[in-house]
């Protein structure tokens, strides 16, 4: 993969820190292990192309920038990479240091723009992480997704099937005792005083 290499050994020089996937499940599995600053994409890769991997990053709110560097020349594949989250594109063959102000650029706007914070609580969507009184707090990835939850409907009430639609796939059957074990676990790292039951209907994060 001598172009991915490339890449990786101009951005090395930059001072970035890069991690290489060779397709697009690697590449979505690592989003799962690691916070990232930013994604450069190419479409045409094995196993989930570049479109179907950001596709899925969004659907799961993912909101890291994307860049794409692609050969692609048709506008509707250019068009489809922006409907489905992309930021900007680059067409191959490109000049390193047009890559490189692109990125900065990318970065710049959106730091510190995905926080979103309740007291002491932030959800940062850019790292898909939790902080309290500015410390990460170490969730699963299911436990982050639900104290996003809560963390976006502040004040309202989140109701068990707004945490099965945002936790689990439609074709699974999940009890109120599943959802009860991961409550309880955000209630140890944030207070248990701060998600309060509703009885009968579901929770609501104190804000």
């Amino acid at each position: 993969m001598l172009f991915g290499e490339s890449i990786v050994d101009l951005l090395e020089e930059e001072g970035f820190e890069i991690t290489l996937c060779r397709n697009g499940q690697e590449a979505l599995d690592e989003t799962y292990k690691n916070h990232f600053d930013l994604y450069l994409l190419d479409i045409n890769v094995p196993l989930i192309d570049g479109l179907s991997l950001l596709q899925e990053l969004r659907r799961a709110n993912d909101t890291t920038p994307a860049i794409y560097l692609t050969s692609h020349q048709e506008i509707e594949t250019l068009s489809r990479a922006f409907e489905i989250g992309a930021n900007d594109y680059l067409k191959k063959p490109f000049d390193s240091e047009e890559l490189l102000v692109r990125l900065h650029a990318l970065l710049r706007r959106n730091k510190g723009k995905n926080r979103l914070c309740v007291g002491e609580l932030c959800l940062d969507e850019l790292h898909k992480c939790v902080l309290m009184g500015g410390k990460e707090i170490p969730f699963s990835l299911k436990e982050y997704q639900l104290m996003a939850l809560f963390i976006r409907n502040a004040g309202e009430i989140v109701t068990k099937e707004m945490i099965m639609d945002a936790l689990w796939n439609p074709s699974e059957t999940i009890s109120d005792g599943a959802i009860r074990v991961y409550v309880n676990r955000l209630k140890q790292e944030i207070g248990s005083e701060s998600i309060v039951n509703i009885r009968g209907v579901g929770y609501r994060l104190v804000s």
